[in-house]
């Protein structure tokens, strides 16, 4: 750890001057980025349609803070459906090179174009006919000079106060490698459902991929009685299976109703215990809310939030197949 010298007193600044400051560097970041993008012409072009049509994978090359945008380059792509791996320039020369096939394509990364690591680099992939694209703040560089396709990130200057320490250069190398992944990703017509794919673990995999017959009850754990039965023996369901409701079925097995813990409540606080004798199709709530089984789990959730209910039954024509709780929706991470 780097110490200032203890004679070198902090400055002090009032809040505003210090917001000031703050926001002086995401304008100068903002500009830099606007800048890059009326510079880049039909080289941004030529390296979308490239990583587009890479029949191998697209293996980001950098070093340094540059490394660093390089892995989230990388990892955008590859979340978007393109192939992709950071290579570290150092660690490439000591046999990770080994991972670069024929079939790939490499995007270096360097805001000088001159580090030595990336440019040791340049031969290997040569010798295998892979395409390098450059994004380097360096025309002349020996970089951006030996690349098939040239991304300019130059910039007039950092946005630190010092001018010195990679902060617009990195903005503008990432948004350059945010603009090829939208580029390709509309032209590899990535839907949301391609993406969730990509992101089973994580809410938007969740919402896209999880359906209500993933999370349902069903069979034995499906609560149910006939319309003839009492509330009596309907209260054994609700209590017994734990949905705080069970279905109402007729005689074919169709659909009847439903019938809730708080409908028991408010029946007991009418006519008390006597209740209990009473046949349910008096009593049931008709025309449930219900849902297909191959609907979303998302789906349940919007039905439940937009009726304030937090039960419903799966159907399948016009016969229960399970039911499924909001507790059930929450715990899976779905709501």
């Amino acid at each position: 750890m780097v110490c200032l010298p203890r004679e070198r007193a902090c400055r002090e600044f009032e809040d505003e001057d210090l917001l000031n400051i703050g926001r002086s560097v995401l304008e100068m970041e903002a500009r830099e980025i606007t800048r890059a993008s009326h510079r880049l012409g039909k080289e941004l072009v030529e390296a979308a349609r490239l990583i587009q049509g890479c029949r191998g994978r697209l293996v980001v090359v950098g070093m340094g803070k540059s490394g660093l945008i390089g892995r989230k380059i990388a990892a955008t792509l590859a979340s978007l459906g393109t192939p992709s791996f950071f290579l570290h320039a150092a660690e490439g020369a000591h046999g990770d090179l080994g991972m670069v096939c024929r079939e790939d394509i490499g995007l270096f990364i360097s805001h000088s174009g001159k580090t030595q690591e990336l440019l040791k680099l340049l031969p290997f992939f040569s010798r295998l006919g892979a395409p390098i694209i450059a994004i380097s703040g360096d025309s002349l560089s020996p970089l951006a000079k030996n690349a098939d396709i040239y991304l300019n990130s130059g910039i007039e200057r950092e946005a630190d106060p010092l001018n010195l320490a990679p902060t617009s250069s990195t903005t503008v190398q990432l948004a350059i490698g945010d603009a090829l992944a939208g580029m390709v990703t509309e032209m590899k017509n990535l839907q949301r459902e391609d993406f969730a794919l990509f992101h089973p673990a994580g809410s938007l995999g969740k919402m896209l991929l999880l359906r209500v017959q993933d999370l349902m009850g069903k069979g034995e754990h499906l609560p149910v009685v006939r319309k003839d039965a009492t509330v009596g023996k309907a209260l054994f369901e609700i209590t017994s299976k734990g949905y705080g409701a069970t279905v109402v079925v007729d005689a074919k097995g169709d659909l009847a109703g439903i019938f809730t813990d708080g409908d028991l409540r408010r029946l007991m606080e009418k006519d008390g215990c006597t209740c209990m004798e009473e046949k349910i199709e008096h009593v049931m709530t008709r025309s449930p809310k219900v849902i297909e089984a191959r609907k979303l789990a998302a789906e349940a959730v919007r039905i439940m939030e937009q009726n304030e209910i937090s039960v419903l039954i799966v159907i399948e024509g016009n016969q229960p197949a399970g039911i499924i709780h909001l507790h059930e929706l929450l715990k899976a991470g779905v709501a």
